[in-house]
């Protein structure tokens, strides 16, 4: 066998999401990702360092990219305003890149260790964000606030994206949470 496999990694993650899909994430080994992929155990590993990262490989890039998006909002925009018009090009850069989401929120919906997993991406972002606001000269409190809401924001918007099978683009998406957001701290 080759010492590098082209397409390799995307062969793993096509079986494993096969089948965490057949079987259950619990009911699949790492070796059977390897073998439905044509690939060795070891080979596995010089991609993915657990079971897991197959469908989380690359979230690490998605915290510096929305602090990046940020921090290089207009200086005068409000830091909710800034936050979400961050999270909306990203977003939309985001969606484009992705495939088999409908699937993959499948896997993770049926299995406590990979939503567990989600939450600790979606604590990154808002980490990401608060510090990228406070960067900006926002308070301490207050960015928290508006990290933590517009990280849910940015989620249930990304749900919503998968729900309509990429048929609503994502900045759509994100507008109507954030409507239905501004409307409810409203009150009306």
């Amino acid at each position: 066998m080759a010492r590098w496999d082209p397409g390799a990694e995307q062969r793993l993650k096509r079986a494993a999401l096969e089948l965490y899909l057949e079987r259950g994430y619990d009911d699949v080994t790492v070796t059977d990702i390897a073998e439905r992929a044509g690939l060795t155990r070891r080979s596995y590993f010089r991609y993915f360092p657990d079971k897991r990262e197959v469908l989380f490989g690359g979230s690490e890039l998605l915290p510096p990219a929305l602090a990046q998006a940020v921090l290089a909002a207009e200086p005068d925009a409000a830091p909710l305003t800034a936050v979400l018009e961050a999270m909306s090009r990203v977003g939309t850069e985001l969606v484009a890149q992705v495939h088999d989401s409908a699937e993959r929120r499948t896997v993770i919906d049926a299995s406590p260790e990979l939503q567990e997993r989600e939450r600790t991406k979606a604590a990154a972002i808002t980490r990401a964000v608060r510090d990228a606001l406070v960067q900006r000269q926002v308070e301490t409190d207050a960015a928290e606030l508006v990290a933590q809401l517009a990280t849910v924001a940015f989620g249930i918007a990304f749900r919503r994206w998968i729900d309509a099978g990429g048929r609503i683009g994502f900045d759509s998406c994100l507008d109507t949470v954030t409507d239905r957001l501004r409307a409810a701290l409203a009150g009306t």
